[in-house]
Parts: C-alpha cells; sequence; structure tokens
C-alpha cells in the first residue's frame, strides 16, 4: 500500500477540495553497492567540512548561494519554507487546456491524486468527469520539497493523475543544441512511400503491459549466472550503420519481413473493442476520435450506441 507523499488541496475557481498525492510509478532498477576492488569492504560517503575534515551532521547543513568568486548567500530551509507557505500546501490550477496539445517532451513524472475524505467526493469526482469529457488538463503550480512544480491535472482510470511538467527555460532547442541535425533532403524515388508502408506493417496498439525492461533482466540473469558459477552469456553486437546507397533495398526487405511476421498478421487487423465493457471516458475518446457532434451532451449509452453506429461498418449517421 502506498504512502501520501504531500497533503493539502486542489483549488479550482472558487473550489477547494483536500487531496493527498500519491507517487504512481515505483523504479524497479537493479541496485548495487560498491566495494573496493578485491576486498569485502563497502565504499561509503560521508558530509565532510572540507576544511576541517571533520564529518558534519545533517542537521548542521545550510543552503549556499554560489554568487562567484568564493561568496555565497547563505540560505536555511525554514526560510525557503515561509516565502511560499500558501503554495506549499495547495494546487493552484491556473487555466484548463487541450490535454492533446501538452507535448510528451514536458512531462516529468506522475501521481494520484485522492480526496482525504470521503465527504470531498462529490468535488472531486466532479471535476475529475468534467476534465475526462472536455478532453481538458488543468495547468496547475504547487510547491512540493522545498521546489515550485508545474503540473497537469487530469482524469485517469477513476482517479485524478498529477503529471509534474517541465518549465519552458527546461527544455531545449535542437536546433541550437546540435550541431549534427541533418538538413532537410528530398527522399529518391520510392523511399519516402517504402518508409511509410514499413511504419504501416509495424502498426500496432499501445500495449504498455508486454513492454518490459530487458536490459534489467539480463542484469538479473548476469547475477544469477555468477552466483551459480555459469558463463554468462554475451549479447549480439549493435546493428551496422545503413548505407545511404542501400537505403530503399533495406527498407523494401524489412516491408517484406514483417509481412511475414506472425507478430504483423496478428496485429495487422485488431479485434474491435467491445463497447459494451468500454467507460464512458473510452467511449468519449472513441467518438472524439470519430468527431461524433454533441458527444458531450450524451450520457453513457447514448455514447455507445453513436460510436457503435459512426464505426467503419455501421451507419455513418452522427448524433446531433
Amino acid at each position: 500500500m502506498v504512502r501520501a507523499i504531500w497533503s493539502g488541496a486542489i483549488n479550482f475557481g472558487l473550489v477547494t477540495v483536500p487531496v493527498e498525492l500519491y507517487s504512481a510509478t515505483e523504479d524497479h532498477t537493479v541496485h548495487f553497492r560498491q566495494f573496493e576492488r578485491g576486498t569485502s569492504d563497502r565504499i561509503r560517503y560521508k558530509r565532510v567540512n572540507e576544511r576541517t575534515g571533520d564529518e558534519v551532521p545533517f542537521e548542521d547543513i545550510v543552503k549556499g548561494y554560489d554568487l562567484g568568486d568564493g561568496d555565497y548567500v547563505l540560505v536555511e530551509q525554514e526560510e525557503l519554507d515561509q516565502i511560499a507557505p500558501g503554495r506549499s500546501r495547495s494546487i493552484d490550477i491556473e487555466s484548463f487546456v487541450d490535454l492533446d496539445d501538452i507535448d510528451p517532451l514536458y512531462f516529468q513524472k506522475s501521481y494520484w491524486l485522492a480526496p482525504t475524505k470521503e465527504e470531498f467526493g462529490r468535488p472531486y469526482g466532479l471535476l475529475m468527469q468534467a476534465m475526462a469529457e472536455s478532453n481538458k488538463a488543468g495547468i496547475a503550480r504547487f510547491v512540493m520539497r522545498g521546489k515550485e512544480h508545474i503540473a497537469a491535472v487530469r482524469a485517469g482510470d477513476g482517479v485524478l493523475v498529477l503529471d509534474t511538467l517541465l518549465f519552458a527555460e527546461d527544455v531545449r532547442d535542437p536546433s541550437k543544441e546540435l550541431k549534427k541535425l541533418p538538413s532537410k533532403a528530398e527522399p529518391r524515388g520510392r523511399e519516402l512511400e517504402m518508409a511509410i508502408a514499413l511504419v504501416d506493417s509495424m502498426a500496432d496498439d499501445w500495449q504498455p503491459v508486454t513492454l518490459h525492461d530487458q536490459y534489467n533482466e539480463r542484469v538479473l540473469k548476469l547475477i544469477d549466472d555468477k552466483k551459480s558459477g555459469r558463463t554468462m552469456s554475451v549479447e549480439a553486437p549493435p546493428s551496422e550503420p545503413t548505407k545511404v546507397v542501400d537505403l530503399f533495398e533495406a527498407l523494401s526487405r524489412s516491408v517484406e519481413r514483417q509481412k511475414g511476421s506472425p507478430a504483423t498478421k496478428k496485429s495487422r487487423k485488431p479485434a474491435e473493442p467491445d463497447l459494451s465493457s468500454l467507460s464512458k471516458a473510452e467511449l468519449d475518446r472513441m467518438a472524439r476520435e470519430l468527431d461524433i457532434k454533441g458527444r458531450s451532451k450524451l450520457n453513457r449509452d447514448e455514447l455507445e450506441k453513436a460510436v457503435r453506429t459512426a464505426r467503419p461498418g455501421g451507419s455513418r449517421k452522427r448524433a446531433s
């Protein structure tokens, strides 16, 4: 059972909903300790005074801002807390934007938001339903662990999700930072057509449950092999870069290989979802993709009927 890492309230308009913040993800990376080679001696880190060499207790450490030339401004954590007392306990939604308009580059880490008490479930649920049906995300600011964050609050599967976002100044401009960006070159012959065919042949549904950390699994196998005295298996080296003159041929062979792939044959024509098992939010998302008009005014059963009618194979009559 996860524990709340922050508590406060969501503010939107004049509505305030007390909530708790929970981490929605966890780190499953294999972690190692450090040892001195040839010994069983652990390597440890200490906070030491660089002048005296003495270890300094954590409570005696303050923050220092470098002014240059060896000069610093020292700041206590309490002073940082005092300059944002309100925001340290509130998530202030400043605007609502279309969720699809947020570039994934800006997403940082995901959290769940839950009402602190059952009595706050009604305004919490109302906000979640409003964002689900409008496909909007609330852009908010809040302070956590002494740092201000900008975040997108959105409707998840029965829970509000808060995604911390990068600030604009955190995102680099590739045209300014990268020296090896290729100039735009026109495809030769049917190269673009073949590249699109390859993309189409590899198209599949988004199924995150099938995506595992294969490197992490190999690390665990390496540990097990060493523990059992077995010889570790070495992975194949990376493929050689494709020569420009062979690009069309490589694309053609890739398409042909995908056509014969069992996985491709299986996913070439994905099964249509059972509409009766979908939630209202999922039906609304399908209705939006099918450009069904007036969908925001439809209840769940009406949405299901409209989607069933508008899907390929059904009548193209749109709901009004």
